[in-house]
């Protein structure tokens, strides 16, 4: 008896991992005769691994049904499955791919529509039929599933965002926007999500008319919901995705009006103008702020950043005058006579003493300033870093190289694992390359380099190609040490002995490796001079006489820029901007590129 007893015992534990393998068995053979097209056999074992488990076996046991074409069978598993899983309405979509690949399509419709009749107030069973029609490209299907779920949930959840998507496949642009935007309404929780949706979905618009649906839909909204800022804010950013910084503006001003913002918004939009070289709208944006009067909580902190912003349009649009340098060296002073030295104004000390060294030829009083500035009170250990990197750069100037690795070498030293430290650790490597030791400079940036947790700076990268290039098995390196002699001399602002020096470099060494470089180079310093013509010659060369080297596509990015910005050529610009998406499609400046060539299109306009 006790024998028996414990016989049984062991059966019921082993009986259920018996039957699992067996499961697992049936399993592996169905889907090894699947794989070798042995459907027969496969379907024996389907049929076994479905009576065991029924939940995993049913779909790929139905899929090899009907790719057997054995209808009949299929349906009666789906009916089988239905008295299993009563109140699945997706069956019923099975249902009706097993007719409709039978050749009845009338019947099939009827097994969707009835799908779709069958549906309860239930979120989840809605998802899983609409899911279902997606699966089987059954779209009108599922934008009707998704709205029936809207009217029998009435409120609870709209469906919004799966509807989105069916208008996405349907290419129904306008009523997709449409569904996002209604979100809103729903709920201004997912205003972030709605973003980003519709951020990367512009990305990827390569027609570019994605944009204009959007802007159109939010004006409507906007005219008929005039107190509802959600969509004020929402085309708000969406002129932050087209860079229509202007267009921000006067949203932003708008918004800081309705909001009592006290022009914080306007003092972000404003410094990001600035960073992406629209100074004018920069420039108005602290104006704005500053006209609030002194009174104001950012006034401080917008008359830096118009000096700055004054400060940054002088130097990049080139062919600046002594007067104009001199008229910012006095903003600069004004400021910090107006609010002291001190840890809030320490960042306007230090474009104050690169100005004065870089640009006035004052580099005993740049020195000083910024010896000044580390040692104010409070500042933090970064800014005293960024200080010295200066410092570097300035004794660069007066030929102090030694001193001027030292302080790169501290920065490195306190910062080895931050951004800082490694772009003290390029710039000890620049200064290598501009004494002509190669070898040297090339070590510390394959140090940069093999830290592959660390970002690898675009123009590290690019410094440690142009040394691999250029020495490599040639043992003669003189080419390369005239092209780092006119690196420095760009860097100095010495841009006539850097013209010479690569004038020399291309008549004395013709058809070098180097030529591109050397033309490139001298494309920029024709813009630090505002000879944009002569600029945009010598970039035009290095894409027609180079047209696969590393340089052309941000050559002819650079010309496209020029024609569209300083000469202003449109017409041309937009042709350019145009034959860089088509022959450089992968460069890094197709993304901006593409928005170029859409606004110069007329696809922004308000």
């Amino acid at each position: 008896m006790c024998k028996q007893i414990l016989l049984s015992i062991f059966l019921a534990l082993v009986a259920p991992v018996f039957c699992v393998g067996q499961a697992q068995n049936d399993e592996d053979l169905a889907n090894q005769y699947l794989s070798t097209s042995e459907y027969d056999k496969a379907q024996v074992y389907f049929e076994k691994w479905y009576d065991k488990d029924p939940y995993h076996a049913y779909k790929p046991y139905l899929n090899c049904l009907l790719v057997m074409k054995e209808y009949k069978e299929a349906s009666k598993l789906i009916k089988k499955h239905m008295k299993m899983m009563p109140g699945n309405p997706a069956l019923y979509v099975d249902m009706g791919t097993v007719e409709e690949q039978s050749g009845d399509e009338k019947a099939a419709q009827q097994k969707y529509e009835e799908a779709i009749r069958s549906l309860n107030a239930d979120v989840q069973q809605v998802l899983a039929l609409g899911n279902a029609f997606i699966e089987k490209r059954l779209y009108s299907y599922a934008q009707e599933t998704y709205l029936r779920g809207r009217q029998l949930l009435n409120g609870v959840y709209p469906f919004a965002f799966e509807l989105a998507d069916v208008y996405a496949q349907k290419r129904e642009f306008d009523k997709m926007v449409d569904e996002y935007l209604d979100m809103l309404q729903f709920s201004e929780s997912y205003l972030p999500n709605i973003q980003a949706v519709l951020q990367n979905k512009m990305t990827f618009d390569l027609e570019g008319g994605l944009n204009e649906v959007i802007r159109t839909s939010l004006l409507r909204r906007i005219q008929s919901n005039p107190n509802n800022t959600v969509y004020s804010e929402m085309l708000y950013w969406l002129y932050l995705q087209e860079k229509d910084f202007y267009s921000a503006f006067i949203q932003a001003k708008a918004l800081d009006k309705r909001l009592d913002e006290n022009g914080f918004r306007i003092l972000n939009l404003g410094r990001l103008a600035m960073y992406n070289e629209d100074y004018e709208v920069a420039e108005e944006c602290f104006r704005f702020i500053i006209q609030k009067g002194k009174q104001n909580s950012l006034y401080m902190n917008a008359r830096m950043s118009l000096v700055e912003a004054t400060d940054r349009k002088i130097i990049s649009t080139g062919g600046y005058s002594k007067t104009d340098l001199t008229e910012l060296e006095n903003e600069y002073l004004q400021i910090l006579n107006e609010f002291g030295k001190n840890q809030a104004t320490a960042p306007v000390i230090s474009k104050l003493a690169h100005l004065e060294a870089f640009y006035l030829n004052k580099i005993e009083a740049a020195i000083s300033l910024l010896e000044e500035a580390i040692s104010l009170p409070r500042v933090t250990p970064q800014f005293i870093a960024e200080c010295k990197l200066e410092l570097g750069d300035i004794l660069i100037l007066t030929g102090e190289i030694w001193d001027a690795s030292l302080y790169y070498s501290q920065v490195d030293k306190d910062f080895k694992n931050d951004a800082i430290g490694r772009e003290a650790k390029y710039r000890n490597a620049r200064l290598s390359f501009y004494m002509g030791e190669f070898d040297w400079a090339a070590a510390q940036l394959n140090v940069l380099k093999s830290a592959t947790s660390q970002l690898f700076s675009n123009d590290a990268m690019y410094l440690g190609m142009l040394i691999m290039d250029n020495v490599g098995l040639d043992s003669n390196t003189t080419p390369l040490l005239m092209y780092s002699r006119s690196d420095l001399y760009d860097f100095c602002n010495r841009n006539t002995e850097a013209m010479s020096t690569l004038d020399s470099l291309l008549i004395e060494w013709p058809g070098h490796s180097l030529t591109d470089e050397a033309w490139f180079k001298q494309g920029g310093i024709e813009v630090k001079r505002g000879n944009y013509a002569s600029a945009v010659s010598y970039f035009k060369k290095v894409y027609e006489v180079y047209p696969d080297d590393i340089l052309a596509d941000d050559a002819l990015f650079k010309m496209a820029d020029l024609r569209e910005n300083k000469l202003n050529e449109s017409a041309e610009a937009k042709s350019l901007y145009e034959e860089l998406l088509t022959k450089y499609p992968g460069s890094l400046f197709a993304v901006e590129a593409r928005k170029r060539f859409r606004k110069l299109r007329g696809d922004y306009a308000n």
